[in-house]
């Protein structure tokens, strides 16, 4: 199979040679947020999947909350745009967890952890962020853990 970032450019020539303007443009946008990550630092180096991955996400998360500003303001048209950005971007990401899901994975991180004071917070989002794996926001995953040691 080969690696995402692979995937990404196959995906992106098939959307150019189908002359699906949204899906090219999006790839685009998300192969070049990539190669701007592995020129950081200092000297270039090749991306994991999982840093593509984290790449990937950190550009849909930029679009929802591009989104969100959009129709705030009252421009629907460029909100949609950010939303359907949002969606392609998504066919690349793993699947969002449930709150429940969340719940249960946090819960059993911070039990596993010896976690139950306000004092760990940092130790035990890490744990909890570790077992999530990526897999949800960290603001969805500090909620639960804000909640759980309270």
């Amino acid at each position: 199979m080969g690696t995402l970032k692979d995937r990404l450019n196959d995906d992106l020539h098939a959307a150019m040679k189908s002359r699906d303007e949204l899906i090219t443009s999006t790839l685009r946008m998300a192969l070049s947020a990539v190669r701007t990550a592995e020129v950081a630092g200092t000297e270039a180096r090749d991306l994991s999947d999982d840093q593509v991955l984290a790449v990937l996400s950190k550009e849909a998360k930029k679009r929802r909350e591009a989104a969100t500003a959009f129709a705030e303001a009252g421009r629907t048209d460029q909100a949609a745009k950010e939303v359907a950005e949002g969606e392609v971007l998504d066919r690349y990401l793993p699947k969002q967890l449930t709150d429940a899901e969340i719940a249960e994975i946090v819960g059993a991180a911070l039990t596993a952890g010896g976690f139950a004071s306000k004092a760990q917070m940092g130790p035990a989002m890490k744990a909890a962020q570790a077992a999530v794996a990526g897999r949800a926001e960290g603001g969805r995953v500090a909620t639960e853990v804000r909640r759980r040691l309270a």
